[in-house]
């Protein structure tokens, strides 16, 4: 399987891309950041993260793309920028027709290091050591990516079962009350017995 991960932001988008399956040791792949002038224009700092997640699919060729799910910030105008640069990479995955998955930051923290409370140094240094980096990826957005796409990696399995599971409940879920209702069986008569004479119509006074 490989992944890429993005760690959206507007002034450092960071990508890296990761080979491997859940239990196996994993390769890193390529890792690097997009960086857009925080002078420009919204609009063109958006197309730089697109044409640089563009070349990144371009060369390295994934099979699924993960991206960091945006949560509130204090800061509204940060929150924003990085809530259109992770729209960029989802646009720019889903036009070649690759799975996106969001995963939280607590997730991902939690998948790499074992706590959802980790901060950013342990995300880096776990990230260093589950690839055998000679040297931490920096800067942070760069390790973030990568750290985006071993959670992907390992949580794929068990979301994948999930899926099944929630599927097979669905198919087995039964009608609900009033769905159908069977048609009342037919009476019987004994053998001999002559058939009840018909009412007659009664008269209007």
């Amino acid at each position: 399987m490989r992944v890429l991960g993005v760690d959206p932001g507007l002034t450092r988008c960071g990508v890296g891309v990761v080979d491997g399956v859940a239990g196996r040791r994993l390769t890193m792949v390529g890792v690097g950041v997009v960086r857009t002038p925080a002078d420009a224009e919204t609009g063109h700092r958006l197309l730089a993260i697109e044409q640089g997640i563009e070349q990144w699919l371009d060369e390295h060729r994934p099979e699924f793309v993960a991206v960091e799910r945006v949560f509130s910030q204090h800061n509204v105008r940060t929150v924003m920028g990085t809530a259109q640069a992770s729209a960029v990479a989802v646009l720019c995955a889903a036009r070649r027709g690759l799975p996106v998955a969001l995963h939280t930051p607590s997730e991902v923290k939690a998948a790499v290091t074992g706590s959802g409370r980790a901060d950013k140094a342990q995300v880096t240094a776990m990230v260093t050591r589950l690839l055998r980096l000679a040297a931490p990826p920096r800067p942070a957005d760069a390790a973030d990516a990568l750290a985006l796409a071993i959670c992907h990696i390992w949580r794929a399995p068990a979301v994948h079962r999930l899926q099944q599971a929630h599927a097979r409940a669905r198919s087995a879920r039964p009608a609900a009350p009033g769905a159908h209702i069977p048609a009342a069986p037919a009476v019987r008569r004994p053998a001999g017995e002559p058939p009840a004479p018909a009412s007659s119509p009664r008269k209007a006074p």
